[in-house]
């Protein structure tokens, strides 16, 4: 059971399978029998879209916009902290004495605050000091409809920019320190031979490292970067306490207004898990592809 894998159904995974049926049914049992609490899922898909009875239209509703909000939110914030973890993770790696100082300051000083007192710090000190100094949102406010329609789509409208950037800000170096964990140990990863073999071909060092460490580095991570980002997803409802209005603020807010508890949650709960679970199987599948196409070449 241990030694090998297989695909056959044995007696532990029927058993497992069973107590999970047993569970559930028990769950929605005592539901109704305890709390006496009344099923309505009829209402959950007019949350996603709707038709506008002046129009004809179809419309996105609340849980779909904020199930939008929330991709954009992980893109960014994964994004920018794909570039903060390089830099810190080449500086903790190989750089000199006080860089490698200031990322395993940054390092260990992001991994021990939790994400949620990091998005309220820099959304009460970045958003309300830094970004209303500068006035962005006016700004935006300012220019042409076709430039303001192309912000709204990309990031959020201009009232909320503030609070968006502040957010995807908070949450790109939170996830930053834990990329840059993953960079530093790929580049330590890398043999001595390979600088070796670069220095023999009369690279320097700065060349040997752009050249030939680095972007061995960044196939080699590229799989557990990959699931950090998954974790940015996630990650990113905690911005929800800041009101920015992605999938978790708006089930509190229909929650509050429908008492549609369980079946809102549970709504949200799968589509967190379906987005996180295709993501997941993808990297998986890209994976296996990769290691076999590397041991073909091996051969």
């Amino acid at each position: 059971m241990f030694n090998k894998q297989s695909k056959r159904l044995n007696l532990i995974d029927a058993a497992l399978i069973l107590v999970g049926i047993i569970a559930a049914s028990a769950f929605f049992t005592r539901m109704g029998q305890v709390l006496d609490y009344q099923w309505n899922w009829k209402a959950i898909p007019g949350f996603f879209a709707y038709i506008d009875p002046s129009t004809g239209a179809l419309e996105t509703n609340v849980l779909l916009d904020g199930f939008i909000l929330t991709l954009k939110i992980s893109f960014w914030a994964s994004f920018l902290a794909f570039f903060i973890g390089v830099v810190s993770g080449v500086m903790g790696a190989k750089g000199s004495f006080i860089q490698r100082f200031l990322s395993r300051t940054y390092v260990e000083s992001i991994r021990n605050i939790p994400s949620l007192v990091l998005v309220i710090i820099f959304y009460y000190f970045i958003s309300s000091q830094f970004l209303e100094a500068i006035d962005l949102e006016s700004w935006v406010r300012s220019r042409s409809e076709s430039f303001r329609h192309l912000v709204e789509v990309l990031f959020i409208r201009e009232s909320y920019l503030n609070s968006f950037i502040s957010a995807i800000t908070a949450l790109a170096i939170y996830e930053g320190a834990y990329v840059s964990e993953i960079i530093r140990g790929g580049i330590e990863g890398i043999s001595k031979g390979q600088w070796e073999a670069a220095y023999s071909l009369g690279l320097s060092g700065r060349a040997s490292f752009f050249l030939v460490i680095l972007p061995q580095t960044l196939r080699r991570v590229a799989f557990p970067m990959a699931g950090q980002f998954i974790s940015a997803i996630k990650d990113s409802a905690i911005v929800s306490v800041i009101s920015i209005q992605e999938l978790t603020f708006q089930g509190m807010e229909l929650m509050s207004a429908t008492f549609l508890t369980f079946e809102i949650w549970i709504t949200i709960t799968l589509l967190y898990f379906i987005v996180t679970f295709a993501l997941s199987q993808c990297i998986s599948f890209l994976e296996k592809r990769f290691t076999i196409h590397r041991n073909e070449q091996s051969v």
